[in-house]
């Protein structure tokens, strides 16, 4: 295989990188605090030496992916009237306690388990500033704080982790809108909490669409190239073979 459809090889694949990713964002338009990604390439670039008729070292570039982009742009917020559903507007993230350890997220479509903890949809607590948050029968009505506080009619019974971290594009995302990081964890500032109501998706369909439309375009171009070069290459090699002949 030759040079130029070794570059086309890398665009298609480019492609293809491409389409998976809108096609992740499309699959989590519904999944509360999910934010869109999109891979990020660069220029890789080879040199080789000069084929007949060229002179010095030649270049070439290859389209390489070499991880993803996150927006961390807020979605709108939806109201559910769920009272332990929290949504976070401002920076940070609720801190999940796992069997992996703290993981964190936006998504705040939490309930109560058998033992009265608040917990998120795999079962797994959420932290408070003390640790896990358990609600009593006898705490009536749960109400949450802007500042995270959660009271029933006894009195305050905790108060929601609410972290942040020095750079968010840092986080690994390990499935289920939860990341892990090792970076120190810091309290974020100005960020309210919303009783009530969870974040939603930040992936926008008719943009993702468009993408869509867009790299099968890509996609289609660089197969046309690729097919017109293998027939450039066979017709050559027939004109070949019958001068030799």
């Amino acid at each position: 295989m030759d040079m130029t459809q070794l570059v086309l090889l890398s665009q298609q694949l480019a492609a293809y990188q491409s389409m998976d990713g809108v096609a992740n964002n499309l699959a989590n338009i519904s999944t509360p605090g999910f934010k869109r990604e999109s891979p990020r390439f660069e220029a890789l670039m080879e040199q080789f030496r000069p084929l007949e008729g060229q002179k010095g070292i030649q270049s070439v570039s290859f389209a390489q992916q070499t991880g993803s982009l996150r927006d961390l742009t807020e979605g709108n917020f939806e109201t559910t009237g769920a009272p332990f559903d929290v949504a976070l507007n401002g920076q940070g993230y609720l801190v999940i306690q796992t069997a992996n350890g703290p993981l964190y997220t936006r998504n705040g479509h939490f309930g109560l388990d058998a033992s009265g903890r608040i917990v998120d949809d795999a079962g797994d607590p959420v932290q408070g500033t003390g640790g896990d948050i358990s609600i009593s029968a006898n705490d009536g009505n749960v109400h949450i704080a802007s500042d995270g506080t959660v009271s029933g009619q006894n009195g305050q019974i905790g108060q929601l982790n609410i972290v942040d971290f020095p750079n968010d594009y840092a986080l690994t995302k390990v499935g289920d809108s939860l990341y892990s990081t090792t970076q120190q964890a810091q309290t974020p500032a100005n960020t309210g909490v919303v009783q009530g109501a969870i974040e939603n998706s930040n992936v926008r369909p008719v943009i993702e669409m468009s993408n869509m439309i867009e790299i099968m375009r890509s996609y289609q171009m660089t197969m046309n190239l690729s097919q017109s070069l293998s027939d450039l290459q066979r017709q050559s090699i027939d004109k070949l073979a019958t001068t030799q002949n």
